[in-house]
């Protein structure tokens, strides 16, 4: 399918590896000129070369994290006039909520609440403007089933979820479109155990940590990268421009309900 976004620019946020980096793979098979983002300046240089050299189009990199003002400001000034937003940011560890002091509160809702708001209100009235935009926020499935020891990432993302959810309803006459996906269980390396940056894991090892954390998906596997993309960038396609303030979960019927 033609999404009809070639030569639209994309803003990825925390796309060197995981599921920033699968959306920025399907943008850019779209035709999307990008600018990419992360912490680790080697690995996003490594995503950047692999998207200019397969897709052809154009990738700036932004080194950082994406919750600093400097950060964002230097995505905006990559990208001043973006036609898509791709919110995404690392949550809080696994923490016992007792744990938590007022400063770590403060940073997961800086994090996973405060930012994709604040990129949000940078872009949104120029999308609305030209009568395009595409917003799309990666959550987290425990917005809608809470992980205890995820309390603070589940809280700040479904505030995220609220705050936007009436914002979204503000713009869509003007084909701006806010939506979220919601990841249950993906083979990134957040389901991983702890390990060293691009340690390459034993296959027989991997096969077994994958199904046994498949074990209570209908789908019986974990979900990948690229196909969460592949959904994200439907989602920003002229095609997806009647859906808004929508939750998507991504999670091979992880989730239970009807509706």
């Amino acid at each position: 399918m033609d999404l009809g976004i070639r030569g639209k620019k994309a803003i990825v946020c925390a796309s060197s590896k995981g599921l920033g980096r699968g959306c920025a793979i399907a943008l850019a098979e779209a035709g999307c000129d990008l600018v990419v983002n992360g912490r680790n300046a080697d690995q996003l240089a490594k995503t950047a070369a692999e998207l200019r050299e397969r897709f052809g189009v154009e990738v700036t990199e932004i080194v950082g994290d994406v919750s600093k003002p400097e950060v964002q400001k230097a995505l905006l000034a990559a990208c001043p006039d973006p036609d898509i937003l791709i919110n995404n940011n690392g949550g809080p560890p696994l923490r016992d909520f007792r744990e938590l002091d007022r400063e770590k509160i403060l940073e997961g809702v800086t994090q996973n609440m405060v930012t994709p708001v604040e990129l949000v209100q940078a872009v949104i009235d120029g999308m609305a403007e030209r009568g395009f935009g595409r917003i799309v926020n990666i959550t987290s499935l425990s917005v809608y089933v809470p992980i205890p020891g995820l309390d603070l990432s589940s809280g700040a993302r479904a505030g995220l979820t609220s705050f936007l959810a009436g914002v979204a309803r503000t713009v869509i006459d003007r084909n701006v479109t806010i939506n979220n996906m919601l990841p249950g269980k993906l083979d990134t390396d957040r389901l991983r155990p702890p390990h060293e940056a691009g340690t390459p894991e034993d296959p027989a090892a991997a096969a077994a940590r994958k199904a046994q954390a498949a074990v209570n998906i209908p789908a019986k596997r974990l979900g990948t990268p690229e196909e969460f993309g592949q959904i994200c960038a439907f989602l920003c396609s002229v095609h997806a421009g009647y859906l808004t303030g929508q939750n998507i979960p991504v999670d091979g019927g992880l989730y239970v309900s009807a509706f």
